[in-house]
Order: structure tokens, then C-alpha cells, then sequence
């Protein structure tokens, strides 16, 4: 355990010197901070709404922000070292592949959870000291939720870009690479769901398309955090199709949490494939 956490230290301390974590937290705080109270702006509405209506706008934006966080702050984490030279140094130490994935993984999934934290929680405490009449239970129990799986998302997409980073042979393609993953599971996904929705007809079996929305954890992520308020249920478009999976919602974590081991276990077995 000790090769592993001097490795996250050193991962962790490099966000804090390259001011990840600062950056971070500043953009999730004013962000949230100013949807709790502009996201009515549209309707002609100022001030808070509700935490329904906050925790569904947030989640649209972290699904945005939160995938390309993480695979900015990892998609050189392998091809990187290796181009710097120092991947082969490490490698001259007792230190295995295994160690210096899960070092990194655990360096920069603190970096991601801890800006999550402090960012996501300003606009939490704001919401529950200036709103007078707002329930502090329903309060804590959405934004812990909606914390939790902000997490677990960027964590998946942290496993992504080592995997991405364990093959690309330089920076440049691995960022090229990342951007295209961002773009596919964000923007691509949904859009491809509703096309086939709509070509085939009613011929494509519609017990079978909400399942699909397992193999994208952005969708998984929006299904976790929009359940259980009726109030935006309306607003949910392709996630509609959830209502009629099957599952209880802590299948619906399990599969989010596959999506944070999956992509770890594949880089993993594409790092130790990778000549240093």
C-alpha cells in the first residue's frame, strides 16, 4: 500500500501545485451557486426555486463539465510519463504497473472528489442559510446524492482516459481521443438513441432501448439524480425511457459503479501491454 499512496500523493500534490483543485472548486461553486438562483431566469423568475428543479439543472450542467474535467486531468497520466521519460525511471523503482495505476487513480479521483465537495457543498450551505423556508432534509439527502454520483461519474471517466492514455502512442492523440470520448458518451449517445427511436418505426423492441441507457454512465448518472422527483420528470427527454426499466435504483448505482471499475480494469490490463 505504501508504493501505491506515495504514488496518489504525488498525484494529488501536482493538482494542488497546477491549481486543479482551486480551479476546480471556484468553477462547481459560482456555477451552482448561480443556477440555485438564476436557473428560472427563462421563465421570468428570479431567487431560488427548488431543490428539485436546482438538482435537475445541476445535474444537466455537471454532465457537461464533469466527464471533460476528468478526462482533461488524466488523459496523459500514462502517455505523459512516457514521453517525459520518467514512465521507464518509475519503472526502475519496486514499483509495479498495478501500483502506479491505482496511485494515479486514487491522486486524481481525491483531486475530482474534493473538488466536487467544496464546490457542490458551497451551493448547498448557501441554499440552506439564505432560503428561509426550504426543507434541510430533502436539502441534504438530494445534494448528497447528487455529490456522491458526480463523483463516481468523474471517476468513471477517469478510468477512461488511463485507458485512452495506456494506448495512445502521444499527447496530442490521446487528447484527440479524449475529446471524442466526451463528445460520443455527452452529446452522441442520446442523439443516436432518438434516432433509432424514430427511424425504426415502433419496429425496434421498445423493452430493449431502455436498456441501452445503462451502456452511457452520463445517462446513468441523470437517471440517479432525476428519480424520484415527479416535478422534473417532464424535463428528463430521452431519459424518459427510464421510467420503464425494470430495476431498483440501487441497480442503477451498481451500474454506475461498474462503469468507475470496468474502464480501470481494462487500462490496467493495457498498461502492463504497454513497452515502456
Amino acid at each position: 500500500m505504501n508504493p501505491i499512496w506515495n504514488m496518489a500523493r504525488k498525484e494529488f500534490n501536482d493538482g494542488l501545485r497546477n491549481r486543479w483543485l482551486l480551479a476546480i472548486s471556484l468553477l462547481f461553486a459560482v456555477l451552482a451557486t448561480g443556477i440555485a438562483w438564476l436557473g428560472a431566469a427563462a421563465s421570468g423568475q428570479l431567487g431560488f426555486t427548488s431543490v428539485p428543479a436546482t438538482i435537475a439543472s445541476l445535474a444537466s450542467l455537471a454532465t457537461f463539465l464533469m466527464p471533460l474535467i476528468a478526462l482533461m486531468l488524466a488523459y496523459d497520466a500514462i502517455v505523459g510519463e512516457d514521453e517525459s521519460g520518467t514512465l521507464l525511471l518509475l519503472l526502475t523503482y519496486p514499483l509495479g504497473r498495478g501500483h502506479i495505476l491505482l496511485g494515479k487513480f486514487i491522486g486524481h479521483g481525491l483531486i475530482l472528489a474534493l473538488a466536487t465537495l467544496i464546490g457542490f457543498g458551497c451551493a448547498m450551505l448557501a441554499i440552506a442559510v439564505l432560503v428561509d423556508d426550504v426543507e434541510l432534509n430533502l436539502l441534504l439527502w438530494a445534494f448528497g446524492r447528487f455529490i456522491v454520483s458526480s463523483t463516481l461519474l468523474g471517476w468513471g471517466f477517469l478510468g477512461l482516459a488511463y485507458v485512452l492514455s495506456s494506448v495512445a502512442a502521444e499527447k496530442s492523440t490521446a487528447a484527440g481521443l479524449a475529446l471524442g470520448v466526451w463528445f460520443f458518451f455527452v452529446l452522441v449517445f442520446d442523439l443516436a438513441l432518438l434516432a433509432l427511436l424514430v427511424l425504426s418505426e415502433g419496429h425496434f423492441n421498445p423493452k430493449v432501448l431502455p436498456w441501452l441507457l445503462l451502456f452511457n454512465p452520463a445517462d446513468l448518472y441523470r437517471l440517479i439524480n432525476l428519480s424520484g422527483f415527479d416535478a422534473v420528470a417532464s424535463t428528463a427527454g430521452v431519459l424518459t425511457l427510464g421510467s420503464d426499466l425494470p430495476v431498483p435504483g440501487s441497480m442503477l448505482w451498481l451500474c454506475l459503479l461498474l462503469w468507475v471499475a470496468a474502464p480501470l480494469g481494462t487500462a490496467w490490463l493495457l498498461f502492463r501491454r504497454r513497452a515502456a
